[in-house]
Formats: structure tokens, C-alpha cells, sequence
């Protein structure tokens, strides 16, 4: 029987971007003038692309991070906004610029430059309602940018009080401390950063080593495994598309997960969950337009359900 019991809430705390996005045939050299296939605006941002991944799947969802009094800083709340994301954490910063990105995409070898405006961290002395805003969901999901004010979060808050703690390890952060993340999902290569060239298995051991409960590795369009300790490795196979552009699939993944992970569902199944729905993304030009909801994530897995075994490593 399917529970019918509302989800608990998600927040997400971190980046949030307005981008500049643009497909062109290959990456132009210097003083190479190219004509788009398209060009197309949008918000981005790792935590707030997984914020809205969450939301369209129905998971409750709501965003904590900052943008400057600026146009693009509207656009990025209006964007969290329509697609039912609660922003009441987001803060509006006078006379400080929104993250804005200006993404091009080469279309042949399905890959992507971008180059990113700094804007300051998300510094909790300067923001300190915002933890208490990050401490009301059941979980809560950071990014590079969003970790150093969960970091103050944690140091303020019991154990008992804490929420679950996912952490997107996709970019490289600072004194991140894996003995207080409940679900880590960085990329295979990142994890290989971090500890070294080694095979698979050793680097998700080695992060369970350093503290995490459960560690997701994706590995883009081969899937994504995962490991708790003292359990086997469990591995979900990617999903076939015609893949537009991978911008924020990383970021969809993050989000999806955790949508499946707050139903409950088994580990298994909240990576094949997972996997459908970054790779179901990938079919648009920006991160989010091709978010699918939860009834097409289901009806993909549905058709494409295989005899294929549950693989362990």
C-alpha cells in the first residue's frame, strides 16, 4: 500500500545561479564568431537545481542562500518560486551582485564550459536566522557553498536536534566533515580527488572510513553505486537518452534522490530513481526544463525495467 502521509520537507541550502546558456558546434578558438543553435536563460545553481528537482518530483522543498538586489537575483527567486520551492530563506543582499554564469555547450562532444561571477560565501555570522530556517527540514541538502554554514549549524545544534545531512560532493570543500553527513554523493572522479586513484570500491570504504553513513557515487551515464558499512555495494544502471546537454544532472540526481530517499523507498531503488531522473534531464538545453515529475520517473522505470540483477561489488 502507498503511503498517504504528506512528505517531511527538504531544504536546501547553497548556490543559486541566473545563467546564460548557448549550444554551438564545437567550443570557439580565439576570435572565432559561431552561430548558436540556441540560446536560452535560466536559473541554475547546485542546491537550488536540486531544490526544484525535489519539488517537481513532490517532495516538499525549500531553498536557504542569498542573492543581490540585482536583476538577475528576481529572476532567481521568481524561477525558485514558480516551480512551488519555498524561499522564505533566501535572502536579498544590498549592493551585492546574484551569481550569474554564462554557460556554452559543445554540442558534438556533449560537453560544457562555464565561466561563473564570485559573489561572497554564505557566511552564517552574517546570516544567522538562515541556520534556524536550515534546521526545519527532516533533511538538509548543501553544496560547496551552502557546507560552511551547515558546519556552524551542526557545532550549535545536539545530535538529537540535527536533521539528516546530505552533502552534493561534486566540487571540492573545505574542511568537510564526513562524521557529521548522514548521505554523501559526490562523483567517482571527485572522490578519486580526494583520496587518490584507487578502484571503486576502496574510495567509497574510504569515505564510510572517514565517517559517512552512506556514501552515492554517480558515475554519469554508467549510473551511480553506493555503500554503507558493513553492507554490500549496491549498483543502479544509467538510463539510455539523447542526451542535449548534462548541465545540472549532477544536481538533478541530488535532488531526486533525496525525493525517493523521504519515501522511504529501498537503496536500490532510490539510485534507479535517481539515475531516470538526471538522465531524463539531460534531454533539455538548460538544468531544469527537462526535470521530469514523479509519474514520468515511474512509467520510465516501469518500461524500463530489465531481468538484469540487483549488481554488487
Amino acid at each position: 500500500m502507498v503511503s498517504t502521509d504528506p512528505l517531511p520537507l527538504i531544504v536546501f541550502a547553497g548556490a543559486a545561479t541566473y545563467d546564460a546558456i548557448t549550444v554551438v558546434d564545437h567550443f570557439p578558438g580565439p576570435n572565432e564568431r559561431q552561430t548558436a543553435h540556441a540560446v536560452r536563460y535560466a536559473g541554475g545553481g547546485p542546491a537550488a537545481t536540486a531544490a526544484v528537482a525535489a519539488a517537481r518530483l513532490g517532495a516538499p522543498s525549500a531553498f536557504v542562500g542569498t542573492v543581490g538586489d540585482d536583476e538577475e537575483g528576481e529572476r532567481i527567486a521568481a524561477g525558485l518560486r514558480a516551480e512551488g520551492v519555498d524561499i522564505s530563506g533566501l535572502r536579498v543582499v544590498a549592493g551585492q551582485p546574484s551569481q550569474a554564469s554564462v554557460v556554452v555547450i559543445d554540442r558534438a562532444r556533449a560537453t560544457r564550459a562555464i565561466c561563473t561571477r564570485a559573489v561572497a560565501p554564505l557566511d552564517p555570522a552574517d546570516h544567522p536566522r538562515l541556520l534556524d530556517r536550515m534546521a526545519e527540514g527532516a533533511w538538509l541538502h548543501v553544496d560547496h557553498r551552502g557546507w560552511p554554514a551547515a558546519r556552524a549549524l551542526l557545532d550549535r545544534l545536539p545530535p538529537g536536534r540535527r536533521p539528516g545531512v546530505s552533502v552534493d560532493g561534486g566540487n571540492p570543500i573545505e574542511r568537510l566533515r564526513l562524521r557529521d553527513v548522514d548521505l554523501y554523493v559526490p562523483t567517482v572522479e571527485s572522490l578519486a580527488g580526494r583520496y587518490g586513484i584507487q578502484p571503486v570500491t576502496d574510495l567509497l570504504n574510504a569515505a564510510l572510513a572517514d565517517g559517512a553513513t552512506t556514501v552515492v557515487a554517480t558515475r554519469g551515464a554508467d549510473g551511480s553505486v553506493a555503500a554503507r558499512a558493513g553492507t554490500p555495494l549496491v549498483t543502479a544502471p544509467g538510463l539510455s537518452v539523447e542526451v542535449v546537454s548534462t548541465l545540472g544532472a549532477g544536481d538533478v540526481f541530488h535532488g531526486a534522490l533525496l525525493a525517493a530517499w523521504v519515501r522511504d523507498l529501498p537503496l536500490t531503488e532510490c539510485l534507479r530513481y535517481a539515475n531516470v531522473a538526471a538522465a531524463l534531464s539531460c534531454q533539455g538545453i538548460d538544468g531544469r526544463s527537462a526535470i521530469p515529475n514523479d509519474a514520468e520517473v515511474r512509467a520510465t522505470l516501469l518500461a524500463d525495467r530489465t531481468d538484469r540483477p540487483e549488481e554488487h561489488a
